[in-house]
């Protein structure tokens, strides 16, 4: 199939499955006789198997170490165990960052009850201030 066909079989961009022949997560195809890209079952699957993860938000260094692990069925799950483990981790710590965010941004929403247009925003000048959160929550990759 050309990459148009796998992109729209796979729901991914066109653009992302070129990112990822790139980065080395989809293996690159064969070459047609007209020189273009001739993607088969394996691209597919592989494919959906990259989309499931990066939906449980694995980062593509996770995702390339499991698709390792799949690639050697002779390994036992320990690895795979140890890797979901550390991402639920990562998740778990998001997830507090996130809520410690949500009260900081609902202790800024309350601080301006009035829709009068003619008083400064206390808003905008909280967020001027030292006072609104002293380290802002930083919700990064792991």
């Amino acid at each position: 199939m050309k990459i148009g066909e796998l992109a729209d079989r796979s729901g991914c961009l066109v653009e992302t499955i070129r990112y990822y022949e790139r980065i080395g997560l989809l293996a690159p195809p064969e070459r047609s006789a007209n020189n273009y890209r001739a993607y088969n079952e394996l691209h597919a699957e592989r494919l959906l198997f990259i989309r499931h993860c990066r939906a449980l938000d694995m980062t593509l260094d996770e995702i390339r170490t499991l698709l390792d692990f799949r690639e050697a069925p002779g390994k036992n799950c320990e690895s795979v165990n140890a890797l979901l483990d550390k991402h639920i981790g990562h998740i778990v710590d998001r997830i507090a960052n996130l809520s410690v965010l949500e009260a900081q941004l609902r202790d800024l929403r309350s601080r301006c009850i009035a829709t009068d247009s003619t008083n400064p925003c206390e808003i905008l000048q909280a967020l001027g201030a030292a006072d609104v959160c002293d380290e802002p929550v930083r919700l990064g990759r792991h």
